[in-house]
């Protein structure tokens, strides 16, 4: 039962991340990596520092143990000079105090130098730690600075993406219906040809009736009756007749059609 808890919680938090990833800014996750990468950076450093404090540590503890063991030495040679020479002198309780001292100091002399040993291996190791520490700032300090300036390149795609998604959307809501509100492109001006279609059919089909034909021939009469009315006004007034889109026709057609005309014209004034 616990290993079946177990897997649905992985598989919540698998699923809730990948949802999350898909929602998420990828501006805000840049800033975050970039943030992580900076911090990551201090540790190290601070790591590094530890190193090298210890290296150095282990320097002046070095020194002072090689101090030391050079002035044990002295002493241990001096001691034994003052036991000699007490010795010579016939004192030999003097001389030894002196020897007695001088074992003293040597039991110190072999500690130091045990001690002296131990630190030269502990430093040469602390400076080997110290270089590698070193190194491994060096080159995070590298790629923190590549991912610094691949910061920029990558925001600028972003900001080209999301205008390359926003074009796409645009010309995609041109064809296609984005909701039940909203007509698409191609449905509006379906929509306008349908009705200049029907009002071209209606107009034709009103062309065509008897009606509109009536209309027609009276206006036809009215032009008619218009021409003579002018023609007798000139006439009275002794002007030449103007040519008219009729008989430039029948100028064209021939001398018959003029006779045809010149008759017609005749015939007209006697009706008046």
């Amino acid at each position: 039962m616990a290993n079946i808890v177990t897997r649905i919680w992985k598989y919540l938090q698998a699923a809730l991340t990948g949802k999350f990833n898909e929602l998420a800014d990828p501006k805000v996750q840049l800033e975050q990596a970039i943030m992580e990468a900076q911090e990551q950076h201090r540790r190290l450093k601070e790591q590094a520092a530890n190193v090298i404090a210890n290296q150095k540590q282990t320097e002046l503890k070095l020194d002072r143990a090689m101090e030391e063991l050079e002035k044990l030495n002295a002493n241990a040679q001096q001691a034994l000079l003052m036991a000699d020479e007490a010795r010579q002198g016939g004192d030999e309780a003097k001389a030894s105090d002196y020897e007695r001292t001088a074992e003293t100091i040597a039991t110190r002399l072999i500690a130091v130098e045990h001690e002296v040993e131990e630190l030269k291996s502990l430093h040469l190791n602390s400076a080997k730690a110290t270089e590698q520490a070193k190194n491994a700032v060096a080159q995070n300090s590298a790629m923190l600075q590549q991912k610094l300036s691949e910061k920029q390149k990558l925001l600028s795609q972003l900001d080209q993406a999301k205008m390359a998604e926003q074009m796409n959307e645009a010309l995609a809501s041109l064809s296609e219906t984005v909701g039940r509100d909203s007509p698409s492109f191609d449905e509006v001006r379906d929509k306008i040809e349908r009705r200049m279609a029907k009002a071209q059919g209606r107009s034709e089909l009103e062309g065509s009736t008897v009606e509109s034909r009536m209309l027609e021939v009276e206006q036809a009469s009215r032009n008619v009756e218009a021409q003579q009315r002018l023609s007798e006004l000139r006439s009275r007034l002794g002007l030449a007749e103007a040519a008219t889109p009729a008989a430039e026709a029948n100028a064209e057609a021939g001398p018959g059609s003029e006779q045809t005309d010149a008759g017609e014209g005749q015939t007209a004034p006697s009706e008046g």
